[in-house]
């Protein structure tokens, strides 16, 4: 019992696995942000060019 207890605190299969979907969270979350920063951009210069055609 205590062998698999000293087994079960020293894996860290598990803390990988956490610290790789919190960097694929962040990942996410940045194109994210950058996906809607360049929207807005792209929206105004197009309403800005169909403005200017008017």
């Amino acid at each position: 019992m205590i062998t698999k207890l000293k087994r079960f605190v020293s894996d860290e299969s598990g803390a990988t696995a956490i610290e790789y979907g919190l960097i694929a969270t962040l990942i996410a979350i940045a194109v994210i942000v950058a996906a809607k920063a360049v929207g807005s951009n792209l929206s105004g210069t197009f309403n800005n060019i169909a403005g200017n055609l008017k």
